[in-house]
């Protein structure tokens, strides 16, 4: 939270009060001179053993050195976990426009605001809007459904999927239906055909499955 004088000049932050000084929250976007090279060779690592960019703004502050802020106009969502990140990406893809750069097969049904974008390629599958498919990806046979966004170089076959973004360079292959998800980058979701069949998993710190 940041506290500001009736000049527009930040007086103080404060990571998480329980007591908010004000209603203003910190959205994660700084623009710094070279001070800020000063103010962080200045500060020592805070109790989770790292250097705050907070604790460097207040040494700002309480240096004497301006520091203003400005008001964020419209919606703002803390996409630190899986489903306000999802939510950010609903009001994105509500206001894109209908664009495609990529090549659809005879086979293939558009229906609704879609964006395909230059070198990606859909065969024999449905993509129903909104929906942003990323350069060089690959759909064949599949669904996708509102509120998915591919990255670059994504592949999905024989798979459905809704209300999900996938990352540059991941892999959903016969998966039968996704939804509500998030994958990173360079990640493979496939559906195993040896007998017998089994859940084989291999996962991060901190993920999340769930299993139906």
């Amino acid at each position: 939270m940041a506290e500001v004088d009736k000049n527009g000049h930040v007086v103080r932050l404060v990571e998480k009060p329980k007591d908010p000084p004000s209603d203003l929250a910190l959205v994660g976007v700084y623009l710094f001179d070279k001070t800020i090279n000063k103010a962080v060779r200045s500060i020592k690592p805070s109790a989770r053993g790292e250097l705050e960019i907070t604790d460097a703004i207040q040494w700002l502050v309480d240096n004497k050195l301006s520091v203003r802020h400005k008001v964020l106009q419209g919606w703002w969502i803390d996409t630190g976990k899986k489903d306000p990140l999802l939510e950010c990406n609903r009001l994105v893809l509500d206001a894109m426009t209908h664009r495609i750069d990529g090549t659809v097969d005879g086979a293939s049904q558009i229906q609704g605001r879609v964006t395909i974008e230059k070198g990606a390629k859909i065969s024999n599958s449905r993509i129903r809007g909104p929906v942003v498919i990323g350069p060089d990806a690959i759909v064949e046979d599949s669904y996708i459904g509102p509120y998915t966004s591919l990255g670059k170089n994504c592949r999905v076959l024989k798979s459905e999927m809704e209300h999900s973004v996938v990352l540059d360079g991941s892999s959903i292959v016969g998966v039968s239906k996704l939804t509500d998800s998030l994958i990173g980058r360079d990640v493979e979701v496939a559906r195993s055909v040896q007998q017998p069949r089994a859940l084989r998993l291999m996962l991060g710190d901190d993920s999340k499955v769930e299993l139906e």
